[in-house]
């Protein structure tokens, strides 16, 4: 039976290009001249850290990382920011977790979307991927599709066509 994986994934090394391409172009921005910029990626816990002076900067950095992760190929999905920067002394600071798996309650949202969808199609979570199941391509090109139109706020792949 044809059968494809949906999973959300992160090329550790296109993500550490996007990050480095961030930092050389904020040292070379006029408007950050001066200024204490600190952009560190922990590539063990997958976490991004920001430090700069204010609050309007650290906006400015976040489009930045965005087009910048965009033009990498990345998903702008996979920077979780649903944590608030917060002030340590001079400085604002923000931790954003990297989004690496599809968590259990987002496999759950997907596996209903698809039920719900009415296509005659099989979806099972398997670790951090979903794994789906039909007797036509075309029903599984249609789950894709149903995929992509959803907007669930995280980055998916679609892998492992087998036919």
């Amino acid at each position: 039976m044809p059968s494809f994986d949906i999973v959300s994934k992160v090329d550790l090394q296109t993500l550490d290009n996007a990050i480095n391409t961030v930092k050389k172009e904020i040292t070379n921005r006029f408007d950050f001249k001066g200024s204490h910029v600190v952009i560190e990626l922990n590539k063990k816990d997958l976490v991004l850290n920001i430090e700069v002076d204010s609050d309007m900067k650290l906006g400015q950095v976040l489009d930045v990382l965005i087009s910048r992760s965009m033009r990498q190929g990345l998903d702008a999905a996979i920077y979780d920011q649903s944590k608030e920067a917060y002030q340590s002394g001079k400085a604002y600071k923000k931790d954003i977790p990297i989004r690496n798996g599809i968590k259990q309650e987002d496999a759950k949202k997907i596996i209903k979307m698809i039920k719900d969808s009415g296509l005659k199609v099989q979806a099972a979570i398997m670790d951090d991927m979903v794994r789906v199941t039909g007797k036509k391509i075309d029903e599984l090109q249609d789950v894709i599709q149903k995929c992509r139109e959803a907007n669930l706020g995280i980055a998916l792949q679609y892998v492992n066509m087998k036919s």
